[in-house]
């Protein structure tokens, strides 16, 4: 999120919190496209074909407007952090109640893997003209690199260039300490590096959008 972006937010919650109901119609809408995006990505196919990823979003909205006066009270995290985090509660909640719990199997977590990885792909390729016609091609070939990284590695490049969090909203939201975000990062990131680079796909990404 950028400094003006949060400023935003800050004024809107402010505006919230001395009642101005208009005030938390434009928060939600402000940030309407950041909880879209974490629900389709954190979305699985198994659900995905149950419910439609717009009335989970509504749905968290709702629990949002409900519970507005409790985070302006206890102010638990950022914002967006707990936005975030109510996003995931309503994907649990949909998933116990339109998927088995049967269907939770290493299939169903591959899956969900597979499509946060091919967001971090899409966002890691260079495109310059003669790349941009094998753009498909080469997001298969790094989201299977990063489908290779471990579990630790693909969820904090999830996390970062997937959902877009900041280090500190990382740390927020792992509750861990910000060091140990930006460790965990880098170690990701150059791990991602060499696979690249030993499967030949160095000069087709752009690293330059990771720094």
């Amino acid at each position: 999120m950028s400094h003006s972006d949060s400023t935003q937010t800050d004024r809107l919650l402010a505006a919230v919190a001395e009642g101005n109901k208009s005030a938390l119609d434009k928060l939600i809408r402000f940030h309407a496209p950041y909880l879209r995006r974490i629900i389709q990505l954190r979305m699985s196919p198994e659900l995905n074909a149950r419910v439609d990823a717009s009335d989970v979003v509504q749905e968290t909205q709702m629990v949002v407007i409900r519970r507005i006066g409790e985070f302006l009270t206890k102010r638990p995290a950022s914002f967006r952090v707990w936005l975030r985090s109510r996003a995931i509660e309503q994907l649990a909640d949909q998933h116990r109640r339109h998927v088995t719990a049967e269907m939770r199997t290493v299939r169903r977590e591959k899956r969900f893997h597979d499509a946060s990885s091919m967001a971090i792909a899409r966002m890691l390729l260079s495109e310059t003209p003669s790349r941009m016609l094998r753009r498909s091609e080469l997001a298969e070939q790094v989201r299977d690199l990063i489908e290779s990284l471990n579990e630790n590695d693909r969820e904090i490049l999830t996390l970062r260039h997937a959902e877009g969090l900041t280090n500190s909203e990382i740390a927020e939201a792992l509750n861990i300490e910000l060091m140990t975000v930006r460790k965990r990062y880098g170690r990701a990131l150059r791990r991602l590096v060499e696979k690249a680079s030993s499967a030949g796909l160095d000069a087709d990404l752009s690293w330059s959008e990771v720094k």
